[in-house]
């Protein structure tokens, strides 16, 4: 369209005129010819303009009226036609704003006379409205005069008529004030005149604001039905009409009324008292309050006036609030009152909509709060609008108004007790059909629907608007509801959003301020907020909430109960939370807490108790608040809510028995409550406690059970058989579960205090769960231990701040008596500390110690717990750590060690075990990673194993674990000391600051050392466990590792080591052995066979013995070199000796002999083992026995140990100091004398009291030692004698004849002889008496070459053998007791036997003819009558010949006899003047007598080759003295030589013995014997060398003797023949007369052969004598005599002629 003033447009409006002029004076020309005249006229008129102005338009307005003056008369002639088609060209003028005031004015004249004529009605309001919107000429007057106008037209009988008449009235009203505006537009800037305080006078106004002042102030008086002042002219108007342009202007234009004072005087003055006026009759109205009686009859509310009042109140509260509060608090009063129960249905509704026109504005209800309820003395409206609408929701249930007293539900379901279905099924509805779709409220039997009212945040009335009704709408049911609850949400979200976005900027601005200035508090500036500063708005804003919370939380907690829609409940819950949340961030704990209390309630099912919502709310119940005299209780909920079920379960407290129901809804609260707890856990506070412990309780009802990591997961059916969970709620649980788990997880972006507060409440709601958990056996509630896990491992990057409350409470729970609640506090507390410890935490752990001990303390911590499972899932923790973290751990080692070491023997196997398998990784793997201070410690753990009793084949483990520890410390030794050493510097510097000492055990070593010492002590602690098999394993692993890794020590260290651990062992295991227990073990469980030589205690401490004092041997002799440098080893040394000293002497053959295997092995008696072989088999040395030396090689020392070169370089590396290995000769060789007599005076000690016989009689077994041992004892003798042969005295020489005695004196148990005896005709010795003889061999080949003064020992040592040859005659006693000799000993009876001595004595013998032989010519021999002591000795076996034990005996006596005696008789006579041999004489000439003529006879079973076979003995020994003693009888003692011719006669004579046989008795008489004596004395008799008369005399007698006895056995012969007759003479005395003829004829041969001088004349005549009886002899019979008697007559010739010098000589 174009412009109206453009140039075409102009053109156009002439055409347009000309033609409408031409078309009225076309109508005009017959009836009105005036008009059509003024019409021509007015054609020339505008041309004439046309034609003369270049501003046609102005030029137009300026001839308006003239322009004019014919559409007037036209229209003056009220002809339809003409009427209308001027008004349109009237109107086409004005649309071109060419009308200037004064054509108005006539204009307006014109169309009143119209409208009083009632003519074009609806053309004149188009006009009018034309006239006014186009332009602004018309004023005062003249508007006023068309307003009316409108007015008039508006009260007229058509309808169209009038309604559009309302329309152009409330436009030209809306003009009138827009005008106004534009004024104000226009003349902004300009200073303002001072408006008039006279509210009458206008006088100040410009002329648009006085016509709208006019206009308003008229429309006052309207309503109030007076007079108007300036529209005169008006008839009739209506109330509802004026109060619905009042409305409008007062909501289209407030700023008019704020801006100029005259208009807010007219609110004040006129509008204000005109409402409170028209709302008197229903404020008065009661309803069914009026009674007949009443004389003034009250006027009844009349809807349209009051909606239409309502409505300008909301305008006037929305836009005036800040210019009429005291009359905003009347309506506001007001508002309240019009909720009432008592007031018309139609009325609350109204009301209602009301209240949520202002419910959806936040900031005017800010402004309420601080304009009255902050006020003093002041109504507290905020507070009321909020509890008004609670009550009017309260009393919507509880009291049922008129209309709806019967009101039932919708057919389909009676609204109250339709539960019934509910368990129709899972997922069905729970009410049946379509009572499920309508969303309602249901609430003890009262049944509200919920209809949609608005758009959420709009206050969309619908009452408010039905401006045509003037009866008052029915309401249906629900909508005063619905809205009251939209009004309630909307109030809730407005504050709320409204109070966060200004707490959002706010912090926005303290965030900008802190990284602009981060060291300054930061202050909001006071003029910053529009209220003067942060306090005072957060002032308001805990007002607001104050005011209000009580009110909605009532009320909102009664919808929630009531509530069946889901969505609606949702609302609900939505509105709680945001208002939690608010309280919480502005901190109103109360109403937060109460808000919260309130989900709670909800989410669980009715009636349920549980403790932290009862107290809770019991606080809040006591405040009832009172509204306006009503009461509003915040209502306990209803059971009997129309809910679908979902789920049945256990309840968790004890008071309701049975089960308990859970529903949808409680399912939806859940699911709010986890939402606040997640989005809003910042602001929660305390309250994070009523929340927690509401979701244990529904977790608990709903069977969720903990799972890894703390989730929860839904229970298996089986946990809780009562849960029945619907599908519906089952599809849930994941989500559930889900939130559950995120609500933990978000605990990540909290803020540590509100992070401490979530984790107290998690800690007392454990408490209380442990608490429950105590007296009953009822499975236990794990969700507030499980959720301290999941927020503890979401919070690990600061679990510094909540380690010590979360552990501290978790190990709490691990001493719980109930095992499942235990099991999850260790599950909780290992989870954590695992977690921790793998979170690479900034710094990370290694850099951070402290953190890292934090982390691990609650571990160790553990180990304090009693309960088996928790050590057990300690323990799997610790594996699983150091499989995961091993490497790491560094400081936390001596914790994990601890942890792992704190085995008790009460545990259980299956405990130690598990800890045992931590040991092993850690020795196998961890060693080297671990500071080298923690070693000790491992030491210690190890050893523990070892020392408990539970599982024997852990303790025997770790005694191996000790072993490869060792080995350990030796490969990394040289790392190892520089770091112990580090250390050591350091905490000496630490001690030397705190001036103590340091402590340490083995302190003076150094560290390194000190590691080595500490696993000697364990290990020996461990030799003296009780377990046999222990003892033996520790055993053989110290000394192995002492004997392999030794070498490292430093040399004091072996102090150490010799005195606190070897010697410390020593005496234990000395003792433990001395007392253990002899009775027999039984067969440990029947599975384990013990062998009889380990079946009591003390045979199995006997091994350990062993073993133990064998090690310390071994280690004496490998290290010798070594501890010679130590300054005590002499006290060593003793101290050593003195145990093997007891050792030998305890009463057990093992550890007897054992000693003196270790005695001989310190003697270095023994091989060596080299170091080298030792490491390559730890154990060969252990149980072998020690290979002796044969004893006769053995003179010298064992040879020197080969070092291997390694250790010497190893050593000297580690001590620095340059130790050099001594030279072979010196290492082995004990230089020191005293060593070796300290040994002696042992071996002495020994050797006396284990041979010393038992006193006293022997009815009790006394300790007999065995023979292996005595031959050790005695085989040590040699070798030691090399060492202390310079200084061995006679007095040692006896003392160790007296030990030799004793040892070959002890008897042997019978059962033992089989194993030591040979059977008895083998002629062998046993090794104790080869032992013995080897000995005395050793002494005696010393002091052969030894210097002279030893040789005094010969005699002792002759003295010592000569004893032991008395043994084969007459063996030893032993004590008292009695012993069989072996023949007769039963093998199965423990009886002693006596050895076979008789071999030892031969060979005894023997060594003492050999002996002799060499030493005979000695002095001190021959001094000491050795020669005669032999001899004595002698006669023993010779006297007893036959009788002797061994044939043998006396054999090998005669020949030792021969021997000694061709040695010692020509030394014998050598000295024969000195006088030291007379006493052998008579000594030899007895043994010589005893053998010859012994008194036993021969026995029976003699053979004739064995018996001449002894005759031929005989006859040596007559040898002997025809050789060796008769030539020499002029040096021996006469009597001597008596005795010998005594015997030789008595030997020559022939002695029968009467038991011969006839065939034997040649042979047996001996003859061969007879005669060689005959022959001796007669060659003695007659030897021709006599040199002393005294030899003479000698061979005198001896033939004297001789003849004699010839005679007498001729005679006896001669007579005994005669008498017998014919009967031969016996045998004998044939034999022994032949054998006299024969001695006749060989004397007569010798003295023949003798000179004749030498033969006494005596002689000759007792041999004539002789004759006479041999003649007489002839007659015998036997042939033999005969023969015998031809050879001894025949040399009788020669006595036939006597020579004469003979008989002279013979008589002289």
């Amino acid at each position: 369209m174009m412009s109206t003033s453009s140039p075409e447009a102009v053109k156009k409006l002439l055409e347009n005129m000309q033609t409408d002029l031409r078309s009225l004076s076309m109508e005009c020309k017959k009836k009105f010819p005036p008009v059509k005249e003024a019409a021509e006229s007015g054609i020339v008129k505008i041309k004439t303009i046309a034609a003369r102005n270049t501003d046609i338009l102005a030029a137009l307005k300026e001839n308006s009226s003239e322009v004019v003056q014919p559409f007037l008369m036209g229209c003056g002639t009220k002809e339809p036609k003409i009427t209308q088609l001027c008004l349109a060209a009237i109107q086409r003028l004005m649309s071109h704003e060419v009308v200037s005031e004064a054509a108005a004015g006539n204009i307006i004249n014109m169309l009143w006379q119209l409208m009083e004529n009632g003519l074009e009605e609806l053309k004149l309001l188009q006009t009018v409205l034309v006239l006014l919107t186009t332009n602004t000429v018309v004023h005062d007057e003249v508007l006023s005069k068309a307003i009316v106008l409108c007015f008039r037209l508006h009260f007229t009988k058509d309808n169209i008529t009038n309604n559009t008449a309302a329309a152009t009235v409330r436009q030209v009203v809306t003009v009138v004030f827009e005008r106004m505006v534009a004024e104000d537009e226009r003349f902004k800037g300009r200073r303002e005149v001072q408006g008039n305080t006279n509210r009458r006078s206008v006088s100040t106004l410009r002329p648009s604001a006085k016509d709208a002042y006019m206009l308003f102030q008229d429309l006052c008086q309207l309503v109030n039905a007076d007079a108007p002042y300036w529209l005169v002219g008006m008839t009739e108007m209506t109330r509802t009409f004026g109060l619905e342009l009042l409305e409008s202007v007062l909501n289209d234009f407030p700023g008019v009324f704020l801006q100029h004072q005259e208009f807010s005087f007219l609110l004040k003055e006129r509008v204000c008292p005109l409402v409170i006026k028209l709302f008197s009759p229903n404020i008065k109205f009661r309803q069914g309050s009026s009674s007949a009686a009443s004389p003034a009859p009250v006027e009844k509310p009349y809807f349209p006036i009051c909606m239409r009042l309502l409505r300008v109140v909301s305008v006037l509260i929305k836009h005036f609030y800040s210019l009429l509060v005291t009359e905003c608090e009347i309506f506001l009063s007001l508002l309240v009152k019009f909720l009432d129960g008592e007031k018309p249905q139609w009325l609350r509704a109204v009301a209602v909509e009301s209240v949520h026109r202002l419910c959806v504005q936040p900031h005017l209800l800010r402004s309420f709060c601080q304009s009255y309820d902050m006020k003093q003395h002041s109504t507290k409206v905020f507070r009321d609008i909020v509890n008004a609408l609670g009550s009017f929701i309260q009393s919507l249930f509880i009291v049922p108004n008129a209309s709806t007293t019967a009101v039932s539900a919708p057919a389909g379901g009676s609204g109250s007790g339709t539960q019934g279905t509910a368990q129709g099924g899972p997922g069905t509805g729970g009410v049946s059909g379509n009572l499920t779709t309508q969303a309602a409220f249901e609430y003890r039997g009262t049944w509200i629907p919920l209809m949609t009212v608005s758009v959420q945040g709009s206050a969309k009335a619908t009452y408010l608007e039905m401006l045509d009704k003037v009866e008052p709408p029915s309401i249906p049911e629900g909508y005063a509801m619905s809205v009251a609850f939209s009004a309630l949400l909307d109030l809730v979200r407005g504050i709320t959003s409204m109070i966060e976005r200004e707490l959002a900027t706010e912090e926005e601005a303290a965030a900008e301020f802190r990284e602009a200035h981060p060291d300054q508090e930061w202050q909001p500036q006071p003029g910053e907020n529009k209220q003067g500063g942060r306090k005072t708005t957060h002032l308001v804003w805990e007002e607001m909430v104050s005011a209000c919370w009580c009110g909605l939380l009532a009320a909102l907690s009664l919808l929630l109960d009531a509530s069946t829609d889901e969505t609606a409940t949702e609302n609900i819950l939505k509105a709680e939370l945001t208002m939690a949340s608010l309280c919480g961030r502005l901190g109103l704990v109360t109403p937060r807490d109460a808000f919260i209390t309130a989900i709670c309630k909800a989410s669980l099912p009715p009636h349920y108790a549980l403790t932290v919502l009862s107290s809770n709310s019991a606080s809040l119940s006591s405040k009832a608040y009172s509204i306006q005299g009503q009461s509003v209780q915040i209502i306990s909920p209803s059971s009997e809510s129309h809910q679908q079920v979902v789920a049945v379960g256990q309840p968790l407290t004890a008071q309701p028995q049975g089960t308990v129901v859970l529903t949808a809804k409680n399912i939806q609260c859940m699911r709010t409550l986890l939402n606040l707890a997640h989005c809003h856990g910042a602001v929660l506070g305390t309250s994070w406690q009523l929340v927690l412990a509401t979701l244990q309780h529904l977790v608990w009802i709903l069977g969720l059970k903990p799972g890894v990591g703390g989730a929860l997961k839904p229970g298996r059916a089986v946990e809780g058989p009562s849960t029945v969970l619907t599908t519906a709620v089952m599809t849930d649980l994941p989500v559930i579960s889900n939130i559950l788990s995120r609500l933990f997880e978000s605990s990540q972006y909290l803020d540590d205090v509100s992070l401490h507060h979530l984790i107290n409440a998690l800690c007392s709601l454990s408490l209380e769960a442990m608490e429950m958990a105590y007296g009953n056996n009822k499975e236990p509630s794990l969700f507030a231990v499980a959720k301290l896990l999941e927020t503890g491992l979401v919070n690990m990057d600061r679990i510094e701040i909540l380690w010590r409350p979360l552990t501290g409470h978790l190990l709490e729970v691990c001493q719980h008596p109930n095992s499942r609640m235990r099991e999850w506090g260790a599950e909780a507390l290992t989870a954590l500390i695992k977690a921790g410890l793998a979170y690479k935490h900034d710094p990370p752990l290694a850099k951070n110690q402290r953190l890292q001990l934090l982390l691990l303390n609650p571990l160790k911590e553990l180990s304090n717990v009693l309960h088996a499972d928790i050590r057990q899932k300690q323990l799997e923790s610790v594996l699983q750590i150091l499989q995961s973290q091993g490497d790491s751990l560094g400081p936390g080692w001596p914790l994990v060690l601890g942890v792992i070491g704190a085995i008790r023997n009460d545990q259980g196997e299956s405990l130690i075990r598990t800890a045992f398998q931590c040991l092993q990784l850690v020795v196998t793997d961890f060693l080297p990673t671990m500071p080298c201070t923690c070693l000790q410690i491992v030491v210690d753990v190890a050893g523990s194993f070892g020392l408990q009793n539970q599982e024997l084949n852990i303790s025997l483990t770790s005694i191996g674990l000790l072993w490869n520890i060792s080995d350990y410390f030796f490969q990394r030794g040289e790392a190892i000391t520089q770091e112990l050493e580090r250390e050591e510097e350091a905490l000496q510097k630490q001690a030397q600051e705190k001036g103590e000492t340091l402590n340490r055990p083995f302190h003076p070593a150094p560290p390194f050392d000190c590691l080595w010492l500490c696993l000697y002590a364990k290990l020996g602690e461990l030799c003296v466990d009780p377990r046999p098999a222990v003892r033996k394993s520790a055993g053989q692993t110290l000394f192995s590792t002492i004997a392999a890794h030794g070498t490292l020590l430093q040399q004091p260290t072996w102090h150490i080591v010799i005195w606190k651990v070897l010697f410390h062992l020593l005496d234990c295991v000395r003792k433990s052995s001395t007392t253990a227990d002899k009775e027999k073990i039984e067969s440990g469980g029947g599975n384990i066979l013990i062998h009889h030589s380990r079946d009591t205690a003390e045979k199995q401490w006997a091994e350990t013995w062993v073993l133990t004092l064998a090690g310390v041997a071994r280690i004496f002799n490998t290290r010798r070199y070594l501890l010679q440098q130590l300054g005590d080893f002499f006290e060593a040394w003793e101290v050593l000796l003195n145990h093997i000293q007891s050792a030998a002497l305890s009463k057990n053959n093992e550890v007897s002999l054992a000693a003196l295997k270790s005695f001989q092995e310190i003697l270095q008696i023994v091989t060596p083992v080299k170091d080298s072989d030792k490491a390559g088999d730890a154990f060969a040395a252990m149980g072998v026995p020690p290979v002796l030396i044969d004893p006769l090689s053995a003179s010298g020392p064992g040879r020197p140990l080969v070092r291997s070169d390694s250790l010497v370089e190893r050593l000297t590396r580690y001590n620095g100091a340059e130790l050099q290995a001594p030279p072979p000769g010196e290492e082995s060789a004990l230089e020191d004398s005293a060593l070796w007599w300290s040994a002696w005076n042992t071996w002495y000690r020994t050797g006396t009291d284990s041979t010393r016989p038992p006193s006293g009689p022997t009815e009790k077994l006394s300790f007999i030692p065995s023979q292996p041992f005595l031959t050790a004892l005695i085989q040590i003798f040699p070798a030691l004698y090399q060492h202390i042969k310079a200084n061995f005295s006679m007095e040692d020489l006896k003392k160790l004849g007296v030990i030799l005695h004793g040892a070959v004196s002890v008897p042997i148990s019978s059962d033992a002889s089989p194993f030591i005896l040979p059977s008895y005709t083998e002629a062998v010795l046993t090794s104790l008496q080869e032992a013995v003889l080897t000995s005395l061999d050793v002494l005696q080949k010393a002091i052969c070459v030894g210097p002279e003064n030893l040789q005094v020992m010969y005699p002792a040592i002759f003295e010592q053998l000569l004893l032991f040859v008395e043994f084969s005659c007459k063996p030893p006693q032993y004590g008292r007791m009695e012993t069989k000799h072996v023949a007769n000993a039963k093998y199965n009876q423990a009886e002693w036997v006596a050895l076979n001595y008789v071999p030892f004595a031969e060979r005894s013998l023997e060594v003492v003819v050999d002996l002799y032989h060499k030493t005979a010519c000695h002095k001190a021999v021959i001094n000491e009558q050795v020669l005669q002591n032999i001899i004595k000795t002698l006669r023993m076996p010779l006297g007893l010949k036959y009788a002797c034990p061994s044939e043998s005996t006396w054999k090998l006596a005669v020949s030792s006899l021969l021997k000694v005696l061709s040695i010692g008789l020509p030394v014998a006579r050598q000295h024969a003047s000195s006088g030291k041999f007379d006493t052998m004489w008579p000594e030899l000439a007895n043994a010589f007598e005893d053998f010859l003529f012994t008194k036993s006879t021969p026995p029976d079973n003699l053979s004739i080759q064995e018996f001449q076979k002894n005759e031929a003995i005989d006859v040596e020994v007559v040898q002997l003295i025809s050789t060796e003693i008769l030539p020499f009888a002029n040096f021996i003692p006469k009597d001597f030589v008596g005795q010998i011719m005594a015997m030789l006669n008595r030997g020559s004579i022939h002695s029968q013995s009467p038991s011969f046989t006839e065939a034997e008795i040649d042979v047996r008489m001996r003859e061969e014997f007879s005669k060689v004596c005959f022959e001796t004395l007669l060659q003695f008799s007659f030897s021709n060398k006599v040199s002393t008369p005294q030899e003479g005399y000698i061979s005198r007698m001896a033939l004297s003797v001789l003849l004699k006895r010839s005679q007498d056995v001729l005679r006896r012969y001669v007579e005994d023949e005669r008498l017998s007759g014919r009967c031969p003479l016996p045998r004998q005395q044939v034999t022994e007369i032949i054998f006299v003829l024969k001695a006749i004829s060989t004397l007569m041969d010798s003295l023949k052969k003798t000179q004749p001088e030498n033969v006494d004349g005596n002689t000759w005549a007792q041999v004539i004598a002789l004759y006479p009886t041999l003649v007489e002899c002839i007659t015998c019979s036997s042939s033999e005599v005969s023969s015998a008697l031809k050879e001894a007559l025949g040399p009788f010739k020669d006595f036939m002629q006597p020579p004469v010098s003979r008989v002279q000589n013979g008589e002289s």
